[in-house]
C-alpha cells in the first residue's frame, strides 16, 4: 500500500494535503511544478512517499530551485511506480540512458538475447541496477529538524516520525 502527502511550510505552521501522484505525475518535472503549486509564496514544500515496510521517499522543493531528494532503498523503489519518479539518472549517479552493466561485454550463454523486458520502459531503472541502500541527500531535512544520521535510521513509519520532527504530525494524520 501507498501513501502521498504534500506539506507545505505556511507562516502559520505545516499544511498538508493528500495527492494520488499517479494521476498528475509522470515525472520529477510534474512532482515539483505540483509541490509549488501547494505553497501560496516560494515556501518550502515536502513530498512524503512510503510503500508500507518497503522504502520511503522525501522530495524537496523550496521555490524555483531544483528538487532534493531521498529514498531509503533504492532497489525497492525502482519496482515501484512511485519510485520510479524519483530515481533518476542523476541520483542514481550514472549517465542518462545508462541502465547499468553492459550485457554484451559479459560472458553469457546467449540465452538472455531476445528476452523482452515486462514493463516495456527503457528509461525506467530496473531493480538490479540499483542499490539496496539509500540514495540522494540525507541532508534534505537538516534545517527543519532531522539529521542525516536520523534520516538513515528510519525505517518502519518514517513519515509519521520525519513529521513528528516538524511539528507537522497532526496534519499529516488528517490526510492519512
Amino acid at each position: 500500500m501507498y501513501f502521498a502527502a504534500l506539506l507545505a511550510r505556511t507562516e502559520d505552521g505545516w499544511e498538508a494535503s493528500d495527492t494520488e501522484l499517479l494521476d498528475n505525475v509522470e515525472t520529477l518535472s510534474d512532482l515539483a511544478d505540483l509541490a509549488r503549486e501547494a505553497s501560496a509564496e516560494d515556501d518550502t514544500v515536502l513530498v512524503l512517499i512510503e510503500q508500507e515496510e518497503t522504502w520511503f521517499g522525501v522530495v524537496r522543493i523550496d521555490g524555483e530551485d531544483d528538487p532534493r531528494i531521498y529514498v531509503s532503498d533504492a532497489a525497492a523503489a525502482a519496482r515501484s511506480s512511485y519510485g520510479e519518479i524519483l530515481l533518476t539518472d542523476e541520483l542514481l549517479g550514472r549517465e542518462p540512458g545508462d541502465d547499468g552493466p553492459d550485457l554484451d561485454a559479459l560472458d553469457l550463454d546467449g540465452t538472455e538475447d531476445g528476452e523482452d523486458e515486462e514493463d516495456g520502459d527503457d528509461d525506467a531503472p530496473s531493480a538490479e541496477s540499483v542499490p539496496h541502500s539509500p540514495v540522494g541527500d540525507a541532508e534534505i531535512l537538516d534545517d527543519l529538524g532531522v539529521s542525516a544520521k536520523e534520516l538513515r535510521a528510519l525505517d518502519e513509519d518514517a513519515l509519521s516520525a520525519i513529521a513528528e520532527a516538524l511539528g507537522a504530525s497532526e496534519v499529516l494524520e488528517t490526510v492519512r
